[in-house]
């Protein structure tokens, strides 16, 4: 969060901005210019929950239109609507990718994403898949950018099923889609046999 002041604006005062301001599809984020309202005790954790003042937010159809707002300006992360804009804290990325279907293969082929908040996206030259190693351990953390600038980590199971899909190509051991070759790992740093 941005270290200013931390409102308590409720949860339900936020959903009924944000669907007051909804229409058909996602709302117009890059319209709005609300004034900075101070940051709001929620955050997203890395296994994809939402939480307010500490409680895991279990309505999903909630946790989708609070995603429908959220608004990224470098690291900082927003709910934003015509009115209002709060800070909240994003511990990784703010969807998981938690499963795909792959249609096509090699060059042509197309990998179909859908996030925990029910995004559907196409991996390809508008939507990158890029994959993150930490600097100790080495794993790999896979992302796809959904929408505007936030991405979702892909989850294990889907990583894993991607990486059996995988390919070499000029140095790199990665995967197609739409038309555009994402690497994933240097072919070198493989073990032998993959």
């Amino acid at each position: 969060m941005s270290g200013q002041k931390t409102v308590t604006p409720s949860a339900e005062s936020l959903a009924e901005s944000a669907k007051a301001a909804k229409s058909r599809g996602m709302p117009p984020l890059e319209k709005w210019d609300p004034p900075f309202s101070g940051d709001m005790d929620m955050q997203i954790r890395r296994d994809g929950t939402w939480i307010h003042e500490g409680t895991p937010i279990n309505r999903p159809e909630l946790v989708k239109l609070f995603a429908s707002i959220l608004w990224r300006e470098g690291d900082d992360y927003f709910l934003k609507t015509p009115v209002e804009k709060f800070g909240i804290t994003v511990e990784d990325a703010p969807f998981i990718a938690i499963d795909f279907e792959a249609e096509g293969e090699g060059e042509d082929q197309s990998l179909h994403f859908v996030t925990n908040v029910e995004d559907h996206v196409t991996a390809g030259p508008d939507h990158p898949i890029r994959v993150v190693r930490d600097d100790q351990t080495g794993e790999p953390a896979p992302y796809v950018l959904v929408r505007r600038n936030l991405e979702a980590l892909i989850d294990r199971k889907s990583f894993y099923r991607l990486v059996e899909m995988g390919v070499h190509r000029q140095g790199w051991f990665g995967l197609w889609s739409g038309g555009r070759f994402f690497g994933m790992i240097p072919s070198e740093e493989l073990p032998q046999g993959q």
